[in-house]
């Protein structure tokens, strides 16, 4: 028994290990130079025959990816931009839509409910290419293809923040809503006063999902985008060419820094949301 604690700590750490590596890995080559770039990957690269050298720490680091990516490349700030206003637009236009959603259902009946909440649920499971193609010929219709609405406005009729909520609103002891009732306050005034200050975990963490949800898209950017200018972040290193390669390990690095510090600020919020969720069961 007092084996035990030491085995389940030893492989613990073996799986954080593998886990990870690959970071360690992408930060150690984000100083590498471009020379050294091609001898470790050009097997790779150029299509050669050999073995890539993997190692976690380049020989001679030097900080010329920051300097190039951060000095040399605008269309990197540009893209940067584009992910800020086109996922910080969705979350917002969430919040706006989806708190009032989820209060809804959490808090009255009405003919109908449990049929679209149903709905609802569908619609969160369904994966992107199936509503791929009805969007692409609603966002056509709309002519709002090509534009940064052609990602904002689905992202935020998104059912998953409702489904989030809800849960959580409807957690709230009723107790406390029917005395605000009995006191004379509104129903207007019980969501803002009491709903949304005791809602405000379940909110929180659907920001976070939300955010390393649209900040990392791929999918909807590549189908209803064409214009590069109007690329967001994820889409920079797909598109990176063999003379930016060296940049490519530092932009990963900068792309993944606000996902880090925003999980890092609400972890506490985003428990706290899928405990109520029941997402942890």
């Amino acid at each position: 028994k007092k084996i035990l604690p030491h085995v389940r700590r030893l492989i613990l750490s073996v799986i954080c290990l593998f886990i990870w590596l690959p970071l360690l890995m992408m930060a150690g080559n984000s100083f590498l130079s471009r020379g050294e770039m091609l001898s470790r990957f050009g097997p790779v690269l150029n299509g050669g025959t050999g073995a890539v050298k993997v190692t976690l720490f380049p020989d001679f680091p030097t900080l010329s990816p920051f300097v190039e990516l951060l000095l040399d490349s605008p269309g990197f700030f540009v893209m940067f931009w584009n992910s800020c206003l086109q996922t910080g637009a969705v979350l917002f236009g969430q919040m706006v839509v989806a708190v009032p959603a989820a209060w809804a259902f959490a808090m009255y009946s009405f003919p109908g409910k449990k049929l679209m909440f149903m709905g609802y649920i569908i619609l969160m499971i369904l994966p992107f290419q199936v509503l791929m193609t009805p969007d692409y010929f609603v966002l056509n219709r709309l002519h709002l293809l090509d534009t940064h609405l052609a990602v904002i406005l689905p992202g935020i009729f998104s059912t998953f923040p409702v489904f989030l909520m809800e849960k959580f609103f409807k957690a709230l002891p009723e107790a406390m809503l029917d005395a605000a009732r009995v006191d004379g306050a509104s129903e207007l005034q019980i969501f803002i006063k009491l709903g949304v200050p005791l809602g405000m975990p379940g909110m929180m963490s659907s920001v976070i999902l939300c955010f390393l949800e649209y900040w990392n898209a791929i999918e909807a950017p590549m189908t209803f985008l064409k214009t590069k200018a109007k690329f967001p972040l994820s889409l920079y290193l797909p598109n990176i060419t063999t003379d930016q390669l060296s940049s490519s390990f530092a932009a990963s690095i900068v792309m993944m820094i606000p996902a880090v510090l925003i999980f890092l600020w609400g972890r506490d919020y985003l428990q706290q949301g899928i405990e109520a969720s029941g997402l942890k069961e």
